[in-house]
């Protein structure tokens, strides 16, 4: 037994006990039956009038709203499920409303509804990277709790709105990459909250400080490549929170406050490419110890560039491009963590013996002192850099020797000392400088022979050692340079030849020249095998023999001089296929014969020097001949004829005597080939008779093509087995096969399909006529009947081994860099061109597409499929040429033609135009974003100039403008130069895709332009 007491706690516990077991269950029922109650009131949102308000202006969202998402973002906004747990969707757990709407990256176009306005309780808006378009709706300015509002990546236009400015609550706006104009409204003030404003890249004008300068909680603003105006006020002084100002890229004027240096949390200043000037404060920097980036180039600063002690931090001085003057100060020792310090083009004085402050600056990766008057010799401390990975110091006084220790800069890349008084020799063991990509010592004073230890530069892309004083021969050695792309030995005094190996490497060189040296005997062969050479200069040295037949491999050639030397013999008639020269200097030689009148068959666009040889006979009057101001034919006594302004005298009989015993001559042999062909024709037809006769009764298809038969076309395709199909389409299938020993593609017609037998005619004829490295060769054509008593047509081309242009931008081919994608743009000017202008009877193409232009296997564009081509002046046979009417792709046929219009050049310069815009966008004219009148051209129109980026092709996006070389990311000039290519090719695309046909860019004019975009780019490889 126990106690009594102990009984009388035992039961109080026991008591206790079962009282907290019944509370416990009592508090779990009732939290049970809110659970319950909550997920019952989700269906019906009437429990909160506002659910409804929030759920009918999603679906008004919803309704403007175009998701290409491959997932479908917005198919969960339907309503078998609450919206609360809509895709994209948070609400607040205590009312059930809308907080936050994150449909960034959802692949959604179409515009932002009004209904917006109504989810008053929403927190945060984040609609960025997507393709809306439309104006920013004026009802944003009714969500008062909106803290933040990102539109960024868009396609936004118009002005923003003044109601915006409701938004009091707002902390984080981004607007950025749209195409916003006009000035920022007054009412924005109201905005006192705001810590993070962005801008970039859009249209927008008028003053910027005269709006933010009371945001005293702002900590960055960032509005690069705009057009905003106005001065840096004293009162920035007051923004004691801001960490960040970007604002490259404007048109800010006036001078910089010293309050604006005393900016304690200031880490970034951009004010890089303005219009402002005036000397720097002297004091500036008491409290901006935390400055990291200090940008203030391309402005008009003007001064001697300030003590800058108390920036600790800094890591980089970007002050290139103003008018600087002075000593540059000391104190540079300090910042341990400087990485960059563009100094160049500035009127900067003084001895480059400063570079010895430097020695600390361990981080130091980016030195530019280019384009000062610094003077002195190159202090041997500059071995010390050992980080550093570009160097310049060229445009200026320097002089004496590369310093030994230069070839300890072992991470160096870019190494650019040119126009100074540089003298000696080249370090002999510059070869250690393996990761070099540039060395660029040009016009400099320097001796002695070319290092053979320049040859272990296997990464070495540009070589300019021109205008020095080197001698004795090129080192073989130099093929060993596998990546070199640019070489310039011109204005030397180098001899001997160049068949010493110098070109049996694997460079794939863009630009040769070697003139102005004392070089001799033949050109190697190995330079006609740099099928991607663009220019080649070997003026003005002893080189002999006859001009290199091999040479006509070279079809990117653009300047091709030659002159002052002592080749003779005459042009070759296979230069014809060099229809990309631009330029051509062969004066001052030795050759001889007739103008060949191929000249007068390529574009030309500068010059033609033929002065000072042998030359005779009648002078052609079209092309580059027309224009007196761009033909050179002094000291060629033999000449006649040509246009009254060269002041040459008439051709007469004496004159042509030659000329017509070679036209004599070609008579005879044309004669003579013309009544083989007719006697070989004669049999084939006897034949064929034998048999059954072919499909086809037209006499020159006969004459021309009937060379293959059905049976080795099937043969050659297995069969025409599905195995070998490499295309296919409603006219027919392509197969790829073997022929005699070569891979071809044959293409055959579906007999079944009512333009089957017009559209073999129509390519036959336009192909058999022309002849140009950026058509698809045709090798043979069959026209009969098979075993079966079925009619049968196929051409038969060269095959193509990287397929069609579609593929690559719509498929899974892999991806184009953009250097290729521009090459592409100019082979197909190039073709239509030639098609439209430079054959006897001129074609249009009519169907010019990705899909119609096939790729070879060095990426050259070959444009194929003349199944609607037609003639503009009718050929021999009227009724070879393709039927009238509306014919092509929609998306890429010239709107005249929807109209009734005839086929003209300006319809195949509209498809080409769009050819161009798809190629950098990726986006086809029949992309589910364009819809009724809104089309690819105008998608393209609205982000010139500034917005480009934003429209780009991802793919290229991730190639071209990230590139790397090596592991080296590319510059922000080489960034700058390939956003300039880009813009060049859509401004070209659409001026071509103009909807009137005279507004309309010339071919030729296009081609200027593509290719100066393409050689600026080249320029930064």
């Amino acid at each position: 037994m126990k106690p009594n007491h102990l009984k009388t706690t035992d039961n109080t516990s026991s008591f206790i006990c079962c009282l907290f077991r019944k509370l416990t269950f009592l508090v779990f029922l009732v939290f049970a039956m809110q659970q319950i109650s909550r997920t019952e009131s989700l269906p019906s949102s009437f429990d909160h009038p506002g659910n409804e308000t929030d759920r009918i202006a999603l679906l008004a969202i919803k309704n403007q709203l175009i998701d290409h998402h491959p997932k479908g973002i917005l198919s969960s906004w339907n309503s078998s499920i609450h919206h609360c747990i809509w895709e994209g969707v948070t609400c607040d757990h205590k009312h059930n409303r809308v907080t936050n709407l994150t449909l960034h990256s959802s692949g959604l176009s179409g515009t932002i509804s009004p209904f917006i306005g109504n989810l008053s309780f929403l927190h945060t808006l984040y609609l960025y990277n997507n393709s809306l378009s439309g104006q920013i709706p004026s009802n944003l300015g009714g969500l008062f709790r909106l803290q933040n509002l990102a539109l960024n990546n868009n396609n936004l236009v118009g002005k923003i709105p003044a109601n915006l400015s409701g938004c009091i609550n707002l902390q984080f706006l981004d607007i950025k990459y749209n195409h916003l104009e006009g000035a920022l409204p007054a009412e924005l003030r109201a905005l006192s909250k705001l810590e993070y404003f962005v801008m970039d890249s859009n249209n927008l004008t008028g003053p910027l400080f005269d709006i933010i300068q009371n945001f005293t909680f702002l900590e960055k603003v960032s509005a690069p490549y705009n057009a905003f105006t106005g001065t840096i006020p004293n009162s920035i002084g007051r923004m004691q929170n801001l960490n960040s100002i970007c604002l490259r890229g404007n048109k800010l004027s006036g001078i910089l406050p010293i309050s604006l240096f005393n900016l304690s949390s200031l880490q970034n200043l951009d004010l890089s490419n303005n219009l402002l000037h005036g000397q720097l404060p002297s004091q500036m920097g008491f409290n901006a110890s935390r400055l990291k980036w200090f940008y203030l180039s391309e402005n008009s600063f003007s001064g001697s560039i300030p003590t800058m002690t108390n920036f600790t931090s800094l890591e980089q001085i970007i002050l290139h491009n103003n008018y600087f003057t002075g000593m540059v100060p000391h104190g540079f020792q300090q910042f341990r963590n400087l990485t960059s310090l563009f100094l160049s083009y500035n009127n900067l004085q003084g001895d480059i013996n400063f570079i010895n402050t430097l020695v600390n600056c361990t981080q130091l990766q980016f030195l530019t002192l280019s384009g000062n008057d610094f003077s002195g010799i190159l202090p041997n401390s500059i071995a010390n850099l050992s980080s550093v990975v570009h160097l310049t110091v060229g445009d200026s006084l320097i002089s004496g020797i590369l310093p030994p220790g230069i070839t300890n800069l072992i991470n160096l890349e870019e190494l650019i000392i040119g126009n100074s008084k540089l003298t000696a020799s080249i370090p002999h063991d510059i070869g250690k400088l393996y990761k070099l990509e540039t060395l660029d010592l040009h016009s400099n004073r320097i001796t002695g022979k070319i290092p053979d230890s320049l040859g272990n530069l296997s990464r070495l892309s540009r070589l300019d050692l021109s205008d020095n004083k080197l001698e004795e021969s090129i080192p073989g050695s130099i093929q060993n340079c596998q990546s070199l792309l640019y070489l310039n030995f011109s204005y030397n005094e180098l001899n001997g030849t160049l068949d010493n190996g110098q070109f049996k490497g694997s460079a794939t060189f863009v630009e040769l020249d070697f003139s102005h040296n004392n070089l001799e005997g033949p050109l190697p062969l190995e330079i006609s095998k740099q099928t991607s050479l663009g220019t080649l200069r070997v003026s003005r040295n002893k080189f002999s023999g006859l001009l290199p037949d091999g040479l006509s491999e070279c079809t990117e050639l653009q300047s091709l001089y030659m002159d002052g030397n002592s080749f003779h013999g005459k042009i070759p008639l296979s230069y014809s296929s060099l229809a990309s020269l631009q330029e051509i200097d062969f004066s001052w030689n030795n050759l001889s014969g007739p103008i060949p009148v191929f000249l007068s068959t390529i574009p030309l666009i500068y010059f033609l020097d033929l002065s000072h040889n042998n030359f005779q006979g009648s002078v052609p009057t079209n092309s580059v001949f027309a224009n007196a101001s761009a033909i050179f034919l002094d000291g060629n006594t033999g000449l006649c004829g040509g246009i009254p302004q060269l002041h040459l005298p008439k051709c007469t009989e004496r004159n042509n005597k030659l000329m017509s015993y070679a036209f004599r001559l070609i008579i005879l042999v044309l004669g003579g080939l013309l009544g083989g062909l007719a006697i070989v024709t004669g049999i084939y037809l006897v034949r064929v008779r034998k048999k059954k006769a072919p499909l086809s009764s037209d006499p020159v298809l006969a004459k021309a093509f009937m060379k293959v038969s059905y049976d080795m076309l099937l043969k050659a395709t297995g069969g025409f087995s599905s195995e070998s199909i490499v295309g296919s389409g409603s006219s027919g299938s392509v197969y790829k096969g073997i022929l005699d020993g070569n891979t071809v593609a044959v293409k055959v017609f579906n007999s079944q399909h009512c333009d089957a037998s017009k559209s073999f005619l129509s390519e036959c004829n336009a192909l058999r006529n022309a002849r140009h490295r950026n058509l698809v060769a045709i090798v043979t054509a069959c026209a009969s009947i098979d075993f079966q008593g079925n009619d049968f047509r196929a051409l038969v081309y060269e095959f193509m081994p990287n397929g069609s242009l579609d593929r690559w931008l719509h498929g899974f081919d892999g991806n184009m860099s953009l250097l290729q994608r521009v090459g592409i743009a100019i082979d197909v000017a190039h073709a239509l061109i030639y098609l439209h202008q430079e054959i006897e009877n001129p074609i249009v193409h009519r169907d010019l597409k990705p899909s119609n232009i096939l790729l070879d296997n060095d990426m050259v564009a070959h444009v194929g499929d003349f199944g609607l081509a037609k003639f503009l002046t009718p050929p021999l046979h009227i009724n070879q040429s393709s039927t009238t009417g509306f014919r092509g792709t929609i998306g890429y046929a010239a709107p005249e033609y929807g109209l009734g219009s005839e086929a003209s050049a300006a319809g195949d310069i509209y498809s080409y135009g769009i050819l161009l815009l798809e190629l950098i966008t990726g986006k086809s004219p029949t992309d589910n974003m364009f819809k009724e009148d809104y089309n690819l051209h105008m998608y393209a129109e609205a982000a010139l100039p500034d917005q480009v980026l934003q429209i780009i092709d991802p793919k290229l996006e991730e190639g071209d403008l990230k590139e790397k070389a090596g592991d080296r990311t590319a510059t922000q000039d080489e960034l700058q130069q390939r956003v300039e290519c880009i813009t060049s090719v859509i401004t070209v695309g659409v001026s071509c895709s103009n909807h009137l046909p005279h507004d309309r860019m010339k071919l030729t004019d296009a081609i200027i332009k593509l290719q100066s975009a393409r050689d600026n780019l080249l320029d930064t490889k």
